[in-house]
């Protein structure tokens, strides 16, 4: 078990890297300077010039990677701001608990309803309710999550005045974001546990349950969804990790300062350190929840700690 987590450790390493490299690439070719951004458009081409000289924009982009990335490995310095001069990890710390928030919630609710209604919609196949929950499924899943965000705001904020349209004073501002994620999310969960469901309840062993006269409630809870939840995990972790930074359109369809809106701005702004910096900072987050995902799973799943075990891979 030990060689497993190594390496997952070891790709998460390299993955880390591919992500500085293309998006550093990616940055570097986008046109602009950070010379013209921090001195504004009135500034005079020689002060520009010299700030760009000052920062190292003018050295050759080979040059200015491998000097970023002595910059993060052994000093952890990921720069300033352009547009504000802060240390890039406060604004990302000071935007970090909004999209937390939307992440864990989205994340948590969707998992709930989508287990939930997809281990029902295979218990009673070809059911009314079996055939709601595959259509809603289908329309949750193949609908933007944009367009269902703004679906949303009209009803409840602009029509019904129930709910705030926009930002996160209280805690209200998060139920139609955290709504949003939850339907489109929950619709993946939804199909991914039932097609897992009607699966594992073929199984041989679920036969075995049944003659021996084990309840429906007992071989369907006990037996059939601790195997069949093995992929739902995996999906459920990559969801939770992909919302970090995946979440961007829904938060600016409804005004959250979070980390997505914070590296759009960046982006657009050509501020370099703190797009980098927020990249990054998602990258690392995704792969780490990815390798708490593939422990759990090789301690729940036999085969992968029998495979390892073993001696094999």
């Amino acid at each position: 078990m030990t060689r497993y987590i190594v390496r997952r450790l070891l790709l998460t390493v390299l993955v880390i890297f591919g992500v500085i490299f293309i998006v550093f690439t990616i940055l570097s070719l986008t046109p602009g300077d950070p010379g013209r951004l921090i001195l504004g458009q009135m500034a005079k081409q020689e002060a520009v010039d010299q700030l760009n000289h000052e920062l190292g924009y003018d050295l050759p982009f080979l040059t200015r990677f491998v000097n970023y990335l002595k910059d993060i490995v052994f000093h952890l310095d990921f720069g300033n701001s352009y547009t504000s001069g802060r240390p890039v990890f406060d604004e990302i710390m000071a935007r970090f608990p909004i999209t937390l928030r939307l992440a864990l919630f989205s994340a948590l609710f969707s998992a709930i309803i989508g287990v939930v209604l997809g281990v029902l919609a295979a218990v009673k196949q070809y059911s009314l309710l079996d055939g709601v929950c595959s259509v809603a499924a289908m329309i949750f899943a193949s609908a933007p999550d944009f367009w269902v965000g703004l679906i949303l705001l009209l009803i409840f904020a602009l029509k019904l005045h129930l709910l705030p349209p926009f930002g996160v004073a209280d805690w209200t501002g998060y139920i139609l974001p955290v709504a949003t994620l939850t339907l489109f999310c929950s619709a993946g969960f939804l199909r991914l546990t039932r097609s897992s469901m009607l699966e594992v309840i073929r199984q041989d062993y679920i036969r075995m349950a049944r003659a021996k006269g084990a309840g429906s409630r007992i071989v369907i809870w006990r037996h059939a969804l601790k195997n069949a939840l093995l992929p739902v995990l995996t999906a459920i972790g990559m969801n939770f990790g992909a919302l970090f930074g995946g979440a961007v359109t829904t938060e600016m369809v409804f005004a959250l300062p979070g980390l997505g809106t914070m590296i759009v701005t960046a982006v657009k702004t050509k501020d370099i350190p703190l797009a980098m910096a927020g990249t990054i900072f998602i990258a690392v987050l995704y792969c780490l929840i990815m390798l708490a995902v593939d422990v759990i799973q090789a301690f729940v799943d036999p085969r992968v700690k029998a495979k390892y075990a073993g001696g094999k891979g």
